[in-house]
C-alpha cells in the first residue's frame, strides 16, 4: 500500500508553519503545523476541539467559503489539515491568518450544544485562543 504524502515527510525535521502537501484535481492540501512533531508539547484535546469548531465556522463564512473542501484536526495534536479548491499557498496562508485572527475575536465556541456536537463538554476557548495566537505569530514570521 502506498504511503500518503504526510507520512513521507520527515517529522523529525518539521517545524511549526504552513505547508502545501500537494494538490490533485485542483484541491490543495495544507498542513497547518502548530507544534513541533514528537517533542512532547501537543495541543490539548479540548483546545484542539475548540480550534476545530472556531476555524471551521469562520473559514466557512469567509470570502472563500465555497472553496473549502475540508478542515480538521491532526490525530497527533500538532495541528490541522486544510483542503481548499483552487487556492494556492500564498493566498491560502493569507486567508488562514485572517480567519485565525477572526477566531480570536469570538467570545464563545460555536456548535457546542449537545444537539450540535458529539463531545460538547470537551472545549477550551481560552486554550484554543492561546494556541491560535501563538500560531499566528509563527505564520507572520514565515512571510
Amino acid at each position: 500500500m502506498d504511503n500518503i504524502k504526510s507520512f513521507e515527510l520527515d517529522h523529525d525535521l518539521m517545524i511549526p508553519g504552513f505547508y502545501c502537501l500537494g494538490h490533485a484535481n485542483g484541491v490543495y492540501t495544507y498542513d497547518m503545523r502548530f507544534k513541533y512533531p514528537n517533542k512532547g508539547d501537543y495541543i490539548s484535546y479540548a483546545a484542539l476541539h475548540s480550534i476545530e469548531h472556531l476555524f471551521a465556522v469562520v473559514i466557512r463564512n469567509s470570502e472563500i467559503k465555497d472553496k473549502v473542501v475540508y478542515f480538521g484536526p491532526m490525530g497527533c495534536r500538532t495541528g490541522c489539515y486544510l483542503l481548499l479548491f483552487g487556492i494556492e499557498e500564498d493566498r491560502a496562508r493569507e486567508i488562514t491568518i485572517e480567519c485565525l485572527e477572526k477566531c480570536l475575536t469570538l467570545d464563545t465556541v460555536p456548535g457546542t450544544k449537545p444537539k450540535e456536537c458529539g463531545n460538547y463538554r470537551e472545549h477550551d476557548l481560552d486554550g484554543a485562543k492561546k494556541e491560535i495566537a501563538e500560531y499566528i505569530r509563527v505564520l507572520k514570521n514565515m512571510r
